[in-house]
């Protein structure tokens, strides 16, 4: 009977992803009871988490399990989705009969381990992004997804947006000739010094900690994990994962053959990360900078910018803009695009290749070379020198 009612959920799901390539903003709710949805749990139900069940749900999912070790987070979560079961465990998530995927939103160091665990419960999964904490994780964990069966989709939603592929078809068609230099931004004012108060409500440390190396409780190693090494790579690949996605893809390029990178941290004091950086990456034919800057917010958000010897391409959230050459002082567009990067579309790809079985928008290898550059960007950052990596996307020297 389930299985019936998964084969009815699926006849919708072509629908919807078409749906969406014509109005990205909206996917319809399914039309299907509570009964004949695919049903799924979310592992990590911090703020990202929680925004990706509300996505699922708005999809026609049917959420069943939240897991959290910090329990504000899981309480947060269960409002949301009341008929769901909590779990401070994700593997006594995982064994819960009924579950047909798994949504991943912990920090970046249970990436691999939460990966694997699901996989091997014979689970589907959604995980976000970045891929990896390491060169070497992401390897690993590129060639565990191939070993098994299941559909796995990463959340570079960008992947699935109509505006990038438009972008993409400008420059495949020669509207921006030859391109020697790409330009990725992010300008944000959120930088401040971390919150090292106590924790309201209970939080599980040591599950929190998991691979991590021991140590005593600090309040804003939890509040604020992207900034400590041991469980992340910082705002440079946080972001940069984004970006440096869409500079591979419209440029049809490998990963970068070297980087530079210089930053420091100006005013979030208490992390080791740097809140203001520009890394540089070399390629066989252009090259590319990506700058952060989370002290100052004009050119508010991200953006990147392809130059061509015979045009200029823009990007940003809210679309792109295309300038012919030779630029003049408020020349006309060529082209423009309005649209952003909605999680809607990657949510109904990922829908409908549970559906199909073919390769979802961000299969593991593209996560791979997604995360390649920025992990290569924080070595030389940490260690102070121009890094080089291999066709392996491995071995640094």
């Amino acid at each position: 009977m389930r299985e019936a009612n998964r084969r009815e959920f699926f006849k919708g799901v072509t629908t919807q992803a078409a749906a969406i390539a014509v109005a990205p903003l909206f996917v319809p709710r399914s039309a299907f009871g509570a009964n004949d949805r695919v049903a799924y749990g979310v592992i990590a139900t911090g703020g990202r988490g929680r925004y990706l069940n509300k996505k699922f749900q708005t999809a026609g999912c049917q959420a069943v399990a939240m897991c959290d070790v910090y329990e504000p987070n899981l309480q947060a979560a269960l409002k949301d989705s009341p008929d769901a079961k909590g779990y401070v465990d994700y593997r006594e998530l995982l064994a819960q009969p009924g579950i047909d995927f798994v949504v991943l939103a912990g920090p970046d160091h249970h990436h691999m381990p939460m990966l694997f665990a699901s996989l091997d419960a014979k689970k589907d999964v959604y995980a976000e992004k970045p891929f990896s904490i390491s060169l070497e994780q992401s390897e690993q964990m590129k060639q565990y997804v191939n070993g098994k069966p299941q559909v796995v989709q990463i959340g570079h939603q960008r992947r699935s947006s109509p505006m990038v592929r438009k972008a993409e078809e400008a420059i495949e068609d020669g509207m921006l000739g030859g391109i020697v230099k790409v330009k990725a931004e992010w300008n944000w004012n959120i930088a401040g010094p971390l919150d090292n108060s106590p924790l309201p409500g209970k939080l599980d440390w040591d599950r929190f900690l998991g691979t991590a190396p021991k140590r005593a409780l600090e309040p804003m190693r939890f509040r604020a994990w992207r900034h400590f090494g041991d469980y992340a790579g910082g705002n440079m690949t946080d972001q940069g994962a984004h970006l440096m996605d869409v500079v591979l893809r419209l440029m049809k390029s490998s990963p970068p053959k070297s980087a530079v990178c210089q930053g420091f941290v100006a005013k979030t004091a208490g992390s080791e990360d740097a809140d203001v950086f520009t890394a540089a990456f070399e390629f066989d034919k252009f090259m590319a900078t990506w700058s952060l800057n989370y002290c100052n917010s004009y050119d508010n958000g991200w953006s990147i910018t392809f130059y061509g010897d015979a045009g200029t391409l823009i990007m940003n959230d809210d679309g792109f803009t295309l300038y012919g050459e030779p630029w003049k002082e408020r020349s006309e567009p060529l082209m423009t695009f309005k649209g952003g990067i909605p999680v809607e579309a990657h949510i109904a790809n990922f829908l409908e290749c549970l559906k199909t079985r073919k390769p979802t928008n961000c299969t593991a290898e593209i996560a791979q070379r997604a995360i390649a550059g920025p992990h290569l960007a924080n070595i030389a950052f940490r260690q102070g020198r121009k890094a080089h990596l291999a066709a392996d996307l491995v071995t640094v020297s």
